[in-house]
């Protein structure tokens, strides 16, 4: 059930590769939350039984595609940066590591630009699900994890940029979900409901850094207090000092 300090009830929630997975999840415990409405970014059509929700054709890829889906949509309170790609790879071929820039790096920050004006007048939040690779390398999928990493950081740059807006960057640092992307990789995976419902959890309390699943969850004590992020509030404090 939604709370008083629940930031998807009533609220505007768009989210990214929304027809699978922990997408679909996030689409399913926004409505679940009261959401008002969920704009649900798929490359493909897309239909649903929820008037609340509206289909919008987004390919994070495409500058066009994202520029249109932003002219459609009026007023946005939350975006949830979860398109993403993962293969199997070896480093041995650069255009495979382009791929995964090009979703997973270049996509939030494309479509977070596209629809900062909409977060910046409803002082929003935007969410960018990644993962622990992004801290800990997964060596059969070693350009997925240079991507996540790279996403990481730039989630950690906008977090500071975007603060002066007052707009909130979060960051989703989960381990194995038991989705299609994680179909053939054999340890143990969380449900993507109860991952999608962590996350709002997350974001509701105001965690930056948001660990959903059981794997994940065990970097969480201490985290906020550690030494990885005092020195990203040490990093951040420059940038007020040169303003």
């Amino acid at each position: 059930m939604s709370t008083p300090q629940d930031p998807i009830a009533n609220r505007t929630v768009l989210v990214t590769g929304a027809n699978r997975g922990i997408g679909r999840a996030l689409v399913e415990e926004a409505l679940r939350r009261g959401a008002q409405r969920v704009y649900a970014g798929t490359r493909r059509p897309l239909s649903h039984p929820d008037g609340r929700v509206t289909p919008v054709m987004l390919d994070v890829t495409d500058g066009a595609r994202i520029e249109a889906a932003a002219g459609s949509v009026d007023a946005l309170d939350v975006l949830v940066n979860n398109a993403g790609l993962a293969l199997y790879d070896d480093l041995g071929d650069r255009a495979v590591l382009e791929r995964h820039l090009a979703v997973n790096l270049f996509g939030p920050y494309a479509v977070t630009r596209a629809f900062l004006p909409q977060l910046t007048r409803s002082r929003g939040v935007v969410v960018n699900v990644l993962s622990l690779a992004a801290l800990a390398s997964v060596p059969v999928i070693p350009a997925y994890l240079v991507s996540k990493a790279a996403a990481f950081s730039l989630t950690q740059a906008l977090r500071a940029l975007l603060a002066s807006r007052g707009v909130r960057v979060h960051a989703v640092l989960a381990g194995p979900v038991d989705t299609e992307m994680s179909r053939d990789l054999d340890v143990p995976k969380a449900a993507p409901a109860a991952v999608a419902r962590a996350i709002f959890d997350g974001v509701a309390v105001g965690a930056e850094d948001i660990f959903p699943d059981p794997l994940s969850a065990s970097l969480a004590p201490g985290w906020s207090s550690g030494p990885v992020k005092a020195l990203e509030r040490e990093n951040a404090a420059l940038l007020e000092a040169t303003r």
